[in-house]
């Protein structure tokens, strides 16, 4: 099984995690800030449920800006040239067919950062992303859920455009 990099990226990917770093440094914390302020204008803090609970979302901002800090610091972006138009790869975009309804869908191979199933892009740590890294359109790969065993035929395998 080809070995997990996660700290390879797509360029979306990338930009996404630029953007959210730069909004949570700006925006966010300027939020927080006006928040902490109001709450110690109402005097007492030692039963300030506001104060608290502006306290804890700068913590919780300040831990995700450090997260994605230390991600960025070792992040590279996936070079077309490592994606491959004959096996699936990390960024590869995907076409599969469930063999049971034949329905097909398409998918990109991201890192776990960068996963999102909304945005069809499914992690190559997630129980399908694993079992399809490295295989051949027309391989069929099965997929163990809760639900059960799925199979799955690589219809398709791409690179972005």
């Amino acid at each position: 099984m080809p070995e997990i990099e996660k700290n390879a990226f797509t360029v979306e990917g990338l930009k996404r995690l630029q953007d959210e770093l730069a909004d949570r440094k700006t925006t966010k914390s300027a939020e927080i800030s006006e928040r902490l302020k109001d709450a110690r204008a109402q005097g007492d803090l030692s039963e300030n449920s506001e104060y608290d609970d502006a306290k804890e979302a700068q913590a919780k901002n300040e831990s995700r800006i450090a997260e994605l800090e230390d991600l960025l610091k070792n992040a590279r972006v996936i070079d077309d040239e490592e994606i491959s138009k004959t096996k699936v790869t990390l960024g590869s975009f995907v076409s599969l067919r469930d063999e049971e309804t034949k329905e097909e869908a398409e998918y990109s191979l991201v890192n776990a950062n960068e996963e999102d199933i909304f945005q069809n892009r499914i992690s190559q740590e997630s129980p399908v992303g694993k079992e399809i890294i490295g295989k051949k359109k027309g391989q069929i790969v099965e997929v163990s859920t809760p639900r059960g065993t799925l199979k799955y035929k690589i219809v398709k395998i791409g690179k972005p455009t």
